[in-house]
């Protein structure tokens, strides 16, 4: 039985059309040169300070540059409106439903985060029980801080009964890293099957929408 679901929101939970990566990668070119597939992907589901950091080489403009991510992406979002991915807002439903808390966990910032899901009409209390961001605990993903966080928001203290779900590869460790009973990619966001089980999820599914909650 899941006590807590623990997810991601971008790939995972909302449909933001790719936008997120497409502005990190933009961000880091205009400072120094421009990270490969393979770099970027190595940081997709990462805190973004952190991604910006060791994308640029550069730990002195993390600030500045994670200022003009933040205003970058907000206008993409302004152009294109996220929406969550079909079926998902119903899963948040029956999950909550069967007695199960819901948190929504991201290497966001509040800010993005928050317009992210006053976008989709979510809020606290409604279709969540709680939001945690990676820069409101100790370490992003592939630290299991964020899930930590969200076991103490919501008094579960079994990890055996939370389930983790994202699109990727970070999502999967960290995950494990918290012992949780679930660890669950979906096929929705950035990463491919293949990326996902190299790091060994319970299951994978093609989107959030496939989960059994009964």
């Amino acid at each position: 039985m899941i006590s807590l679901a623990a997810l991601d929101i971008a790939g995972t939970t909302i449909d933001e059309g790719g936008a997120v990566y497409r502005v990190l990668a933009e961000v880091v070119a205009e400072h120094g040169p421009a990270p490969s597939d393979e770099e970027l992907r190595r940081w997709m589901g990462a805190d973004k300070r952190a991604a910006l950091s060791a994308l640029t080489g550069d730990p002195r403009a993390t600030e500045r540059l994670h200022d003009r991510f933040v205003a970058r992406l907000g206008a993409a979002y302004a152009q294109n409106p996220p929406a969550p991915f079909p079926g998902v807002a119903q899963t948040l439903a029956e999950l909550r439903e069967t007695g199960a808390r819901v948190v929504l966990t991201t290497g966001f910032d509040r800010q993005i985060t928050d317009l992210l899901l006053a976008q989709v009409g979510w809020h606290v209390g409604l279709q969540l029980d709680a939001v945690v961001c990676a820069c409101e605990v100790g370490a992003g993903r592939p630290a299991p801080d964020m899930i930590h966080r969200a076991m103490e928001l919501t008094r579960v203290q079994d990890p055996a009964r939370v389930l983790v779900a994202g699109d990727t590869a970070l999502d999967v460790r960290a995950g494990h890293a918290a012992s949780a009973g679930r660890v669950v990619g979906v096929l929705t966001g950035a990463q491919t099957r293949a990326e996902l089980e190299r790091h060994r999820p319970t299951g994978i599914l093609p989107g959030l929408a496939d989960l059994p909650t009964a």
